[in-house]
């Protein structure tokens, strides 16, 4: 049984990590925004199916794996790391564009679109592979019985946390993209701060340590 400092531990992460801007938000927002909250919903549906996938890899010994290579999980690390560094500077740059940019250009896709581009996205997404195979195991404690249970419900503490926060977020994207478009500054400082947390996040993916053998 996981402990309830592992539980905080794993929700604060998390936490910091789905409202720091990466695919899953630029993709829920962009799609909330040009297709409304539903395509926005059906996405996250597929967002959140994602997260039960990695959950399963974990379980079944994603983390020991990278462990056993390093080589493996030094070649992920550094691939997430340069990815977010691109969408960091992405925003950064001059004519950079925030997630909460209104996004005209994009045009309307199915249901079954939206649901396995959500999908793929999260599948694609550094930031939740680290998550699992980097950050996770940190929590796990050897007397708390078996590893693969520590970590679904490790998983299960990520997935709920970052289910909310995501479903905030397509809840509020329409709201907050036109509150920051009718006000260019604040829309500067949002891309400003985002991409600066992008880049710093990727900073920290590129310097974390190999996960330990469990």
């Amino acid at each position: 049984m996981i402990t309830l400092t592992a539980v905080g531990g794993v929700a604060l992460v998390e936490l910091g990590m789905a409202l720091t801007p990466g695919p899953n938000m630029i993709h829920l927002t962009s799609r909330t925004i040009t297709q409304g909250r539903r395509a926005g919903l059906v996405s996250l549906s597929g967002t959140v199916v994602g997260f039960v996938c990695y959950l399963l890899a974990s379980a079944a010994g994603l983390s020991a794996l990278f462990a056993a290579v390093p080589v493996a999980f030094m070649v992920v690390k550094l691939a997430g790391a340069a990815y977010l560094a691109y969408l960091a500077w992405g925003m950064l740059k001059p004519g950079g564009r925030s997630p909460f940019a209104p996004a005209h250009d994009l045009p309307p896709v199915s249901d079954a679109r939206l649901f396995s581009m959500g999908l793929l996205t999260n599948l694609l997404n550094p930031k939740i592979a680290l998550v699992y195979a980097a950050l996770l195991p940190q929590f796990l404690d050897p007397h708390a019985g078996p590893t693969w249970g520590q970590l679904v419900q490790l998983g299960g503490v990520q997935i709920v946390v970052g289910t909310s926060v995501n479903t905030l977020i397509v809840l509020s994207a329409a709201r907050v993209s036109g509150f920051l478009a009718a006000r260019p500054r604040a829309m500067a400082a949002q891309r400003f701060t985002a991409g600066g947390l992008l880049g710093a996040f990727a900073l920290r993916t590129a310097l974390s340590r190999t996960p330990v053998s469990t």
